[in-house]
């Protein structure tokens, strides 16, 4: 990992973890901005916003998409320069009046876009965000009518579109179907507003392969296909001075990340193996399949110890949490496994700790560390039982010395 041993880290700084290769987040960088060179790269905060990936994007030089303002503030925190915020996408007539009031009592003029919700002709991705009814975007039918209501604010300056409308696609004709529409839309807005677009932002969506069967994304085919497209654009007049835009998420931290918990104990029940760690789906609730999917998958699951070792049992692999949810893996093809070892998670490093329920059954939340060519770094401490009383309190009338026993 990264140079450094697994399992060195993990007595370290004890289970579960997660580690992240910052060797891995340049090569996904370097890769994706060479295939796609006519695009500018926003980092998606949403994939993983752990203040250390965040400040190493930014310091490549990439932009961050951002999606709330606590998101924001992370953003800040990892030296963004607030004058760098591109624009706020809106997403309904609603929302555009809310902003544009805070403009009035403010003072300040807003730089806007419109996140498009596109008929069903762009779709594809293991989660479609639209093509469909969806709380996501303004419907295609009525951007018209937004965008003159947009241009016509006084404190609104119109910059562009936004479309996203699937995440983890793998194949990119479903990129290109969706980047020509939004090419296609782009261009009927400029003609509208009688000039050219500030931004076209395409969104993300870009996948990485997780299970059985699924290949990697062909960069080499997309970034033809994109060149060939944008070769066309820029010699249209209505995209003269426009900027392109992508947010990848997952793609560039997802293959970054481990996820590493310790074999607490080993049961067999009714003939079945189970192998349960000391970490589950209250760290890694994608691995559980319990965020999105509609049947359990596994993820790459390993023995990190016992990688050259051929597999000898089926086991299922469990988390500690007392439900049945917390199944990390099913039917996992394993070497002879003993208590003490060592189990990976691998293609951890998007949506894996802060899309988890940490809280639940209020175990101690994972440690996260960096490591960069064989030197670690702890980027976030692990949990510990004080954090449970950190920001609770407790009514005066309930803090009576005696306490009742009960039945």
């Amino acid at each position: 990992m990264g140079g450094a041993s697994v399992a060195e880290l993990s007595n370290r700084y004890g289970t579960p973890l997660f580690l992240y290769d910052r060797n891995a987040l340049d090569r996904r960088l370097d890769a994706l901005a060479a295939a796609l060179p006519h695009f500018e790269i926003f980092y998606s905060v949403k994939a993983n916003p752990t203040l250390a990936i965040l400040r190493h994007f930014v310091l490549r030089g990439c932009g961050l998409e951002i999606a709330s303002a606590g998101e924001f503030m992370q953003a800040l925190a990892a030296g963004c320069p607030a004058g760098n915020v591109g624009e706020i996408h809106i997403e309904s007539p609603r929302e555009a009046a809310r902003i544009a009031s805070f403009c009035t009592l403010t003072g300040c003029r807003a730089r806007v876009g419109i996140r498009i919700n596109p008929t069903g002709d762009a779709q594809g991705g293991a989660m479609r965000m639209g093509g469909k009814p969806a709380p996501f975007g303004v419907d295609e039918e009525d951007l018209d009518s937004l965008v003159d209501s947009l241009v016509s604010t006084p404190c609104f300056d119109f910059r562009g579109i936004h479309m996203f409308v699937g995440t983890q696609v793998l194949d990119s004709s479903v990129l290109m179907t969706q980047y020509r529409k939004a090419i296609d839309l782009a261009r009927h807005v400029a003609w509208k507003i009688g000039r050219p677009l500030h931004t076209v932002d395409f969104g993300g969506g870009l996948g990485i392969p997780y299970f059985t069967g699924e290949s990697e994304l062909d960069l080499t085919r997309l970034g033809a296909e994109v060149g060939a497209l944008m070769d066309e654009v820029r010699r249209d007049p209505d995209f003269r001075g426009t900027r392109f835009v992508i947010e990848p998420g997952r793609f560039l931290v997802g293959e970054a990340g481990i996820y590493v918990a310790r074999i607490i104990d080993i049961k067999v029940s009714r003939g079945k193996k189970f192998l349960i760690l000391d970490g589950g789906m209250n760290h890694h609730l994608a691995a559980s399949g319990n965020l999105g999917q509609t049947i359990k998958r596994n993820y790459p699951i390993a023995l990190v110890e016992k990688l050259l070792e051929e597999p000898e049992e089926t086991v299922d692999v469990v988390g500690p949490l007392c439900t049945p949810l917390d199944t990390l893996g099913r039917g996992v093809h394993l070497p002879k496994a003993n208590v003490g070892d060592l189990v990976g998670i691998f293609q951890s490093g998007a949506y894996a700790r802060t899309a988890s329920p940490l809280g639940f059954l209020s175990h101690a939340t994972p440690a996260e560390v960096w490591v960069d060519r064989g030197v670690d770094f702890l980027i976030r401490r692990p949990g510990s039982t004080e954090d449970l009383f950190r920001d609770v309190s407790v009514p005066s009338s309930l803090r009576s010395t005696h306490v009742t026993a009960g039945n």
